[in-house]
């Protein structure tokens, strides 16, 4: 499975962003392993971060995205998607990865 995990750094040890659309980056993991990371170009600007980063994670073929809050925009764009959701809270990303079967 591909996931996207809403970081606040760049690597396993860094915490989960508690926003998703506005994180400061984005680690791919396939198979829990650590593929790409993407520095969120649409952390600063105007409205529709949320419809922009659900695109840049589909154009990544992600099936889930985790972070501590999604609001209803990119809720929306990723389940047109097709893209599972996770919301978390206080965790690392590694923690979240352990914990996804």
């Amino acid at each position: 499975m591909k996931i996207a995990i809403a970081s606040n750094g760049k690597d396993e040890n860094s915490e989960v962003s508690p926003v998703g659309a506005r994180a400061p980056f984005f680690l791919i993991f396939e198979d829990k392993k650590l593929t790409k990371t993407i520095t969120n170009p649409f952390r600063v600007g105007g409205g529709g971060a949320g419809f922009s980063v659900a695109q840049m994670l589909a154009n990544e073929k992600v099936e889930m995205v985790v972070a501590g809050r999604i609001g209803p925009n990119m809720e929306m764009a990723l389940k047109e998607k097709g893209i599972e959701i996770k919301q978390v809270e206080n965790k690392t990303v590694k923690q979240v990865l352990e914990g996804i079967v």
